[in-house]
């Protein structure tokens, strides 16, 4: 049953709901009671509780914090036991679940609620999300995220009767009033429009006439295209058909797509669109068991199957032809008003879109708006946010769409990493793991309390930075920020190969990676956090060949005033085992060499943002390329940390440039230790060899993590 929070918002300066409920005796009234706790009117974002109330929930606000700060143990030991999914997450049952409460309740004009689970953890400074429903208009539509959207924004849901027949112009007045509004409460918090197909139109009509506000906008599949839809054609087939004719969305539905079946999978979402057998057999391989899956799968498309009257009662046929309408009616006036908008947009794009041409909709919305990301699910279907596999707090946080104030601050507004989604870093790294074994030394070492600064050398393509950060939260339960080149979040619109995708540098956002600044450096120490640093940058993590293990540090000593500043233990540490990963074939001054590849090096060095241009020297030489590399048969990766370097009550002693320089060259020539001392223990280990390491792990079974294998020892 559907969990709506204390306030149900008016839209348009209608009467609230609660006016329309409260005179009816009804059973569907009493049942959405129960789900709707309602107020006459909105005295502000929240949940109308009362000066008592407020009080209430800062003591429970202030008793949250208190157990958060407790020490606890380490959850992200065995990521293999981490849940998949959060413990509070809803499904698709509950969607139909829900749905029924609210069609039986339904009345009213269009109007905002707050789903319960989205307000129990809302912080006040938390920006305002308004999500705007596509073709079902419940509102519903995120309920799958509610648990996890809660924890970061004040949710409000735009809920439109299925018997309603506002048109699409009064339906942008009535966004846009509540946006001015809310902006002119918090004139320096962004609001993030989420819409999905007609609510995408929406958020684009709204945001186009607003320039000056502060919009996010996340918009999945946006009917824009609706022109080109297999769906337009349907509306005179509606208005000729008698209306005797028993038409509803599923029979539309699988007349769109040519197959009832797929149509089936693909609404309810259970396995999206892609080929049932390709998911079939991924549950084999999590599983094990093909009996159980299909069996499984059975009775789940029993059960889904049984939600389909939900479906007719959602969206019955005159209020089908309405939509359609609506979707033509908003997708011609988000067209006519797309050069006008200036909002950050973030378009989520489905690959498997059965009812609109998302893939290429998508493509030209970017090249049309001014600031616009896009984000790729190959294997999705239209209704992308009621796919288990999707996450849109995630994909939110992996973009670095999520801020509380005017500009991303990447120490107020990061969000750490929830332990499904490091499971799933740890999961899709696996492969890496497996073929290196990494062997880590020295971690007992570091400090819980920051601020603490890794410093340290860069291997080749840096294929070594995500098993260190998976090993010291694994271990210590610290999770270590990473200061990486401005390459992996600068947003190109053109991007041609071998430039990589924006969204391949997702999970490092996820995991903190924040661009490197000396703000951003200030910020992460100020904060007391791990932050992770590479002097020697691109230079040393594109080195060419021979140069394995050199370090190409600037001769500034850049890092150390600011530790000192706010009295920072700096970490030493080296890392060798590239050299048994892959051999450079084709370095920096191969590829030179040959016209077309020398092009490309300038080309997409020159649309990089340029780092230590007043430095000399080969630190100076920062171009952007890709060498070429022959993959060798694995070796093991190691990992050496030193003793820490205090820097505490030394800030007015580091001031003096000698002083400074000397604790610099003392750090660099750690660091060069610390590389010396691995590769002459790496010789003794025995299972430096991927075979050896194979062959231990078959003769013992219970040691089947990588980082379990045995090494040498310190």
């Amino acid at each position: 049953m559907a969990a709506i929070s204390a306030s149900t918002y008016p839209a348009a300066g209608v009467s609230p709901f609660s006016q329309r409920s409260a005179t009816s005796s009804s059973g569907g009234i009493r049942n959405l009671s129960r789900i709707l706790a309602v107020s006459t009117e909105r005295g502000g974002r929240g949940t109308g509780f009362g000066e008592n109330g407020k009080h209430e929930k800062q003591k429970l606000n202030q008793k949250v914090v208190k157990e958060e700060s407790e020490v606890k143990p380490n959850i992200y030991a065995n990521p293999e036991k981490l849940p998949e999914f959060e413990e509070d997450k809803k499904w698709l049952k509950d969607y139909f679940e829900e749905c029924k409460e609210m069609i039986r309740s339904d009345g009213g004009p269009p109007r905002w609620f707050s789903p319960l689970e989205c307000s129990s953890f809302t912080s006040p400074d938390c920006p305002l999300l308004l999500f705007l429903p596509g073709i079902d208009g419940t509102g519903l539509g995120l309920i799958m995220h509610h648990h996890k959207l809660g924890k970061m924004f004040n949710v409000w849901c735009l809920h439109i009767p299925a018997q309603d027949r506002t048109p699409f112009n009064e339906l942008v007045k009535l966004v846009e009033r509540t946006v001015r509004s809310e902006n002119y409460r918090s004139p320096n918090r962004p609001i993030y429009l989420v819409g999905e197909s007609i609510g995408a139109c929406l958020a684009i009509s709204v945001a186009a006439p607003n320039p000056d506000m502060d919009l996010v906008l996340v918009l999945s599949n946006p009917a824009t295209s609706f022109s080109q839809s297999q769906l337009q054609p349907l509306i005179p087939l509606l208005e000729m058909m008698p209306d005797e004719f028993p038409i509803n969305l599923p029979y539309i539905l699988s007349l769109a797509t040519g197959y009832f079946a797929n149509m089936l999978l693909n609404f309810l979402g259970c396995i999206s669109s892609s080929n049932p057998l390709t998911v079939l057999m991924d549950n084999v391989v999590k599983k094990g068991s093909l009996p159980q899956i299909i069996g499984e799968l059975s009775q789940d498309l029993a059960t889904m199957s049984s939600y389909l009257p939900v479906l007719a009662d959602i969206v019955p046929r005159q209020t089908l032809l309405w939509k359609l309408n609506l979707l033509k009616s908003g997708s011609a006036c988000a067209n006519s008003c797309l050069h006008a908008v200036k909002a950050q947009l973030l378009i989520l794009c489905s690959g498997r879109d059965q009812l609109l041409p998302s893939q290429e909709e998508s493509q030209r919305l970017q090249k049309a708006l001014l600031d616009c990301e896009i984000r790729m699910f190959d294997e999705s279907g239209h209704f992308l946010f009621l796919e288990d596999n999707v996450d849109l707090v995630t994909i939110i946080k992996g973009a670095s769409f999520y801020r509380r104030g005017k500009h991303f601050d990447c120490a107020s507004d990061f969000m750490p990493p929830t332990p499904s989604e490091f499971k799933k870093l740890h999961d899709s790294i696996s492969w890496v793991l497996t073929a290196t074994s990494p062997v880590v030394r020295g971690l007992a070492g570091i400090p819980s309390e920051g601020p603490v600064l890794f410093v340290g050398y860069h291997m080749l393509m840096g294929f070594e930075v995500i098993p260190l950060v998976a090993q010291i939260m694994m271990e210590r339960n610290i999770l270590v920020r990473g200061i990486a080149h401005p390459a992996m979040f600068v947003r190109v619109k053109d991007r041609r190969p071998p430039e990589p995708e924006l969204s391949d540098f997702d999970i490092l956002r996820v995991m903190g990676a924040v661009p490197v600044s000396s703000a951003n450096f200030y910020k992460l120490m100020s904060s007391k956090s791990h932050a992770l640093l590479y002097p020697g940058g691109i230079r040393e993590a594109l080195h060419r060949k021979g140069e394995e293990y050199k370090l190409f540090w600037p001769d500034k000593s850049e890092f150390v005033r600011m530790a000192a500043r706010f009295g920072a233990k700096i970490i030493p540490f080296g890392v060798v085992g590239e050299d048994d990963f892959a051999e450079i074939i084709l370095d920096y001054n191969d590829l030179m060499k040959i016209p077309w590849r020398r092009e490309e090096i300038e080309r997409v060095t020159s649309r990089t943002a340029k780092l230590r241009t007043d430095a000399s020297g080969e630190i100076a030489n920062q171009q952007m390329h890709i060498p070429w590399v022959l993959p060798k048969f694995p070796g093991r990766f190691y990992y050496y940390f030193g003793k820490p370097i205090l820097t505490e009550g030394m800030k007015v002693e580091l001031r003096e440039k000698k002083k400074c320089d000397e604790m610099y060259l003392h750090i660099k020539s750690e660091v060069e230790g610390c590389i010396d001392f691995l590769k002459n223990k790496r010789e003794k280990d025995p299972y430096r060899n991927l075979l050896s390491r194979a062959l231990y792990q078959a003769s013992h079974p219970g040691s089947t993590s990588p980082f379990h294998l045995p090494s040498f020892d310190l």
